[in-house]
Order: structure tokens, then C-alpha cells, then sequence
């Protein structure tokens, strides 16, 4: 007699307008999160997303894993910013002003500063999601630099520093108005990189282990 096999049932996939929900959401809350700061009611995200209530509830049980998937999101961007750079200029300093520009445009400074004072900043998702940004970050600095294009004697912190402190105030400080300053001060940032260096930097090339234990 035989035994009969188990019949493996799939999990349903999200339907469309539930996956369009859920991204309006994200971007709801990615605007309000820069414009307002992480403690914007989630009533107001709602509003914004042009969903009820318990539509954001069913996407995120707390403000935290809104709070974490925002965050998460824009660092995939970056990441995604910093591989078409990468694929699309042959000329490596071009791809490192590309990354650069995106990466303010995607607000990332105003967010940043969410993960340590928010939620769990060990959180799985938030980890692979920061290694993942700062493995693309170093590849395209290495592309640079191997080119004699970028001054050998500075590391991914320094890049990810003067990003935040040029592109946006922290988040909730009326961050908006500073936009149009922002890529002029970039490019000027990033013509100091350009190798040969005139001047000799102090201290050592930041990394961003040092970033963390700072």
C-alpha cells in the first residue's frame, strides 16, 4: 500500500494592490521621516499614502519595522545607483560623482541618523543592507583610485561623511530648504578628491569601522 505524497502547497504571492500599497507607504513615510523626523504619527503617513490605517498596521506592526524597511530601502537604492555607475562609465572618477549625487538625492544623511537612535541597529535586514551599500561604495572607489583618478589617502568614511554633513541637516531641521545647495557643494567636495592631491590630509583614511565604534 502506498503512501501517499504530501501535496506542498506554495504561499500565496502578495496581489498587486497590496504590494502598491505597501510601497506607498515606504515613500510616504521616507518623505514625512526627512521632512518631520522618525516620530511623525503613523496616522500622518496614512494620510499621505492614501490608505487607512490599517492598511500600514497589516504592512508594519510597530514604527520601527516602518522605521527599519524606510531606511533599508534607500540603501538598496544607493546600492543600485552604485551599480549602474559602475556599469555605465568607462571613466572611473565619473561613476564616483554619480554615486555621489544619487546618494543625496535619496536623503540618506537625514535618515541615518534613525538607525542608532530608533530601532535595533544589529537588525539582520539592516546589516546585509549596510554591507551590501558599503561593499558597492568601496568598489567604486577602488575603480578610482586604480585609475589615478582619487587621492589615495581617503577611505569610505570620508566619503560617507562629507555626504551626509553636505547633503542634508539632519532630519526635521526644514532640510528641504537647503536643496538647492546641495549638488554645488557636492561637486566641490568631490573636486577635492581628485588625484594628484594638493595638499597632505591629517590623520589616517576613515573607514567605516571607524564611523561605527565613534
Amino acid at each position: 500500500m502506498q503512501t501517499a505524497t504530501p501535496v506542498q502547497r506554495k504561499s500565496p504571492r502578495p496581489r498587486a494592490d497590496a504590494l502598491r500599497n505597501r510601497e506607498r507607504i515606504v515613500t510616504a513615510a521616507q518623505e514625512m521621516f526627512v521632512e518631520f523626523g522618525p516620530d511623525v504619527p503613523l496616522d500622518e503617513v496614512a494620510r499621505r499614502a492614501g490608505v487607512g490605517n490599517a492598511t500600514v498596521y497589516r504592512n508594519f506592526p510597530d514604527r520601527d519595522a516602518l522605521v527599519r524597511e524606510v531606511v533599508c530601502s534607500v540603501m538598496d537604492r544607493t546600492v543600485r545607483a552604485g551599480q549602474v555607475a559602475l556599469a555605465e562609465h568607462g571613466d572611473a572618477f565619473a561613476a564616483l560623482e554619480r554615486f555621489v549625487h544619487v546618494a543625496a538625492d535619496e536623503r540618506i544623511s537625514a535618515l541615518c541618523p534613525m538607525i542608532a537612535s530608533t530601532f535595533d541597529e544589529h537588525h539582520p535586514d539592516l546589516e546585509a543592507a549596510r554591507e551590501r551599500t558599503e561593499r558597492v561604495i568601496e568598489e567604486v572607489m577602488d575603480r578610482a583610485k586604480a585609475a589615478g583618478q582619487l587621492r589615495p589617502d581617503v577611505g569610505v568614511g570620508d566619503l560617507m561623511v562629507a555626504v551626509a554633513q553636505l547633503s542634508r541637516p539632519p532630519a526635521g531641521t526644514g532640510c528641504l530648504s537647503a536643496d538647492r545647495f546641495v549638488h554645488r557643494h557636492l561637486q566641490l567636495f568631490l573636486d577635492g578628491l581628485r588625484a594628484p592631491a594638493r595638499s597632505v590630509l591629517p590623520g589616517t583614511a576613515v573607514t567605516m569601522e571607524d564611523l561605527r565604534q565613534a
